[in-house]
């Protein structure tokens, strides 16, 4: 038996539902066009508009393809063509936001020079940021976000978007911080000749992004690593100390870091005044978790970017990982500036000419004239003849084919006639005899 109020509840609950999924299928379009005109290229761009607005996305980029083709020359060609992306960013999902990316870059480079490629360009930042994973997990769309980002900010500096897309780079590259934070604190506990690849890591990340959260714990960790690598490595060691008391005043490791400085003999640096404001702002603007925060973080896919910077000036240089400690000088030099090309050879005929290097010992051979019967090797046994053109054939195939090969015996042919001519007598007469037995 349903009582009154479980009957009065479920009403309520059923309105609430109706109302916001009507609400959400009516989502107003954020770049409307108000001029009221009955102009067929407007009545089909206001029909696709409220086609997005009440999620009839198919339709609605069918009519806009039938205003972008048949009027060509329109005033609203331009809007037509954001609306198309708009669209697929609503419906969402990897394959919306795939497409939806696509049509914004395609709006970009037709339109670099409209208020709303910035828009465009930020939409397209703020999507990877969504997709972005947590920072343990694959960083592709971070790092896909951090370059989208920093397009808004090098391209439309003076946009209204410019901001936002500051901000969630700084959010961005605390994830990707992160992320070289853990790999870090992984070699640093397994210790042993893990610690190089552990200095390595947290030495690009302190270097790359001074703005992380974290990065006076990860020049911490790293001063010990170089302790741990021995005393060739005591200069870096006291570098790390100094970034933590010049760089970082308001760090827990402040107090231990100039005692280590005392005891190795090294000069305390004096704390910078920009770095201690940057750091008393931070703390005092940190956002909060919330309570359901704190308890879906562990089974959430996205990110904590809570403990990001609100302040200072993102890192607008790629990541470059360096080379690890205990890569040899010679090696790692190599590697840092040897690089691959590409050029067009510039003899055609090289290929002919110039020795194959799948041969052992390439050099020009000597033979003038192919051996009898070499028709009849094999393929794999290269002939004489490609010994003119500068290859050669290692000993024992040169062997293989000096050899005359052996002919089989003919067989026997029957007595010719009187009739038959000498020519054809003397013929016959010059074949060797048929063996009796055969």
């Amino acid at each position: 038996m349903i009582s009154r109020r479980s009957l009065r509840h479920a009403t309520v609950f059923g309105v609430v539902a109706l109302l916001l999924g009507a609400s959400a299928c009516r989502h107003k379009y954020a770049n409307p066009i108000s001029k009221d005109s009955q102009q067929p290229d407007k009545v089909l761009f206001d029909t696709s508009i409220d086609d997005i607005e009440k999620g009839r996305f198919e339709r609605a980029r069918l009519t806009l393809q039938t205003l972008m083709n048949t009027y060509d020359t329109s005033e609203y060609l331009a809007k037509a063509k954001l609306a198309v992306a708009d669209s697929w960013l609503r419906e969402g999902g990897a394959h919306g936001f795939a497409q939806a990316e696509a049509e914004y870059k395609d709006f970009i480079l037709f339109y670099p020079n409209m208020e709303e490629a910035a828009e465009a360009q930020f939409k397209i930042c703020d999507m990877q940021y969504k997709q972005m994973d947590k920072a343990d997990r694959d960083p592709v769309h971070a790092r896909t976000a951090e370059f989208e980002c920093k397009d808004v900010l090098l391209k439309f500096p003076n946009s209204k978007f410019a901001p936002q897309a500051q901000q969630r780079l700084l959010e961005v590259q605390e994830t990707i911080a992160d992320g070289e934070m853990k790999v870090g604190q992984y070699y640093y506990k397994k210790g042993g000749r893990s610690f190089n690849s552990s200095a390595n890591r947290l030495q690009s990340l302190a270097d790359q992004y001074p703005l992380y959260s974290r990065a006076d714990d990860a020049l911490w960790m790293l001063a010990d690593d170089y302790l741990q690598l021995g005393d060739k490595y005591e200069s870096r060691q006291a570098d790390a100390y100094t970034r933590i008391i010049r760089d970082y005043p308001l760090s827990s490791h402040v107090e231990d870091a100039k005692a280590q400085l005392l005891a190795m003999g090294r000069p305390i640096p004096e704390p910078d005044p920009v770095a201690y404001s940057r750091m008393k702002y931070e703390q005092d603007n940190r956002t909060k978790r919330s309570l359901l925060s704190k308890l879906m973080g562990p089974i959430n896919s996205r990110p904590d970017t809570s403990t990001a910077a609100k302040s200072g000036t993102p890192q607008m240089e790629n990541y470059h990982p360096t080379v690890p400690l205990d890569v040899p000088a010679t090696a790692a030099g190599a590697l840092t500036t040897q690089e691959v090309g590409i050029s067009v050879v510039g003899a055609s005929d090289a290929i002919d000419k110039n020795p194959d290097a799948r041969l052992n010992g390439a050099a020009p051979a000597t033979a003038t004239s192919a051996a009898p019967g070499a028709q009849d090797q094999p393929a794999a046994a290269p002939s004489t003849t490609a010994g003119k053109k500068g290859a050669s054939a290692p000993k024992k195939l040169k062997q293989v084919a000096a050899k005359p090969p052996k002919l089989l015996k003919p067989l026997p042919e029957k007595k010719s006639s009187k009739k038959g001519t000498a020519a054809q007598k003397g013929t016959a007469g010059s074949l060797p005899t048929p063996d009796k037995k055969q």
